[in-house]
């Protein structure tokens, strides 16, 4: 068993207001909290992990590499195959809360090390 505690998780912020929160995972999977400020957007991004996105509270769109867009809303969730170009951003006017699951897992590595 591998506890960790949303306070006591290991935490960065990609951009200014973006914050993300590691949670108990393995290399199998991973799983990442986010907080994303009204506005924010990841910018256009593809990896080889699967990831599934829950909406928490708020509001974000989701938009993949043809421009296609959806709004999910709280209890919402949206899966990106691996390797698919994909943006998530708040499109709301309230602070925006969500769950990231990745498998294979990953680190942080992928947004600390970004160009």
């Amino acid at each position: 068993m591998n506890i960790v505690k949303l306070k006591q998780g290991e935490t960065y912020q990609p951009d200014p207001g973006w914050k993300r929160v590691s949670l108990a995972g393995s290399e199998n999977v991973s799983i990442e909290y986010f907080e994303k400020p009204p506005g924010h957007t990841s910018p256009l991004h593809q990896h080889t992990n699967e990831q599934v996105c829950i909406v928490i509270r708020g509001q974000m769109t989701v938009v993949n590499e043809a421009g296609d867009t959806d709004k999910l809303g709280p209890g919402d969730s949206v899966w990106f195959a691996s390797n698919e170009p994909h943006r998530v951003e708040n499109s709301g006017t309230e602070l925006a809360v969500g769950i990231d699951i990745f498998s294979p897992g990953r680190d942080f590595d992928f947004w600390t090390k970004r160009k």
